[in-house]
């Protein structure tokens, strides 16, 4: 009798399993801008945005599009090319400095509708000693757009629209009541989970009569 339950109880618990793991959550992401600085050879998430950030002279910093959930799992630029690679060309100027800026358009993955991504290139901006990363991406890499919160939102006019906005929903969302929603147990499969459990329960009945 116990050994006819076990494979039963274990199919009941596999379907309960499912039923309750249909309506899991997907994770939220953004589409956006992130910035980067780069030491030797490892792209660091820059921690100060481009207004704010006064590159040194020889420095290497990255712009990266693409979807993220926040700094921990931000894509990267694909490569990291030295500063002699992009500015080794262009001649010194004595009351400027030079910064190497690579700029990444990301995947097509990474794309909003409609939208192809340029390849990803590199700029030497030649600028005053105090000027910023903004200032540097602007000198090589018009037009840009800003929001009204100054979040960089376009580079070189890449993408054409939108600004950080959500990609992917933080929970799911509930399916108006006449129509199937995939964020929970479908009817269906309760009602096969109670079928189950009737039939179950038949055997064991029909079990105990024959024994008696």
């Amino acid at each position: 009798m116990r050994t006819r339950l076990v494979p039963f109880a274990a199919l009941i618990l596999a379907l309960v399993a499912l039923a309750t793991g249909a309506g899991s959550a997907q994770a939220a992401g953004y589409r956006y801008w992130s910035f980067w600085d780069l030491a030797g050879d490892t792209w660091t998430y820059a921690t100060q945005g481009p207004a704010s950030a006064h590159p040194a002279d020889g420095s290497v910093q990255g712009f990266r599009f693409a979807v993220s959930a926040d700094s921990k799992d931000a894509a990267t630029p694909r490569s990291a090319p030295s500063f002699e690679a992009v500015c080794g060309a262009t001649p010194t100027k004595d009351g400027t400095k030079r910064v190497a800026l690579v700029i990444d358009f990301g995947t097509s993955q990474d794309a909003t509708q409609g939208d192809t991504p340029p390849a990803q290139r590199t700029a030497c901006a030649q600028l005053p000693p105090d000027a910023t990363s903004a200032d540097a991406l602007a000198a090589v890499a018009k037009p840009l757009r800003y929001n009204s919160a100054a979040l960089l939102c376009a580079i070189g006019g890449y993408p054409r629209a939108g600004c950080g906005e959500q990609v992917g929903d933080a929970a799911p969302k509930p399916a108006p009541a006449a129509k199937h929603s995939s964020s929970g147990p479908s009817v269906g499969l309760l009602a096969g989970v109670a079928a189950v459990l009737a039939l179950g329960a038949a055997a064991v009945w029909q079990s105990r009569r024959r024994r008696s």
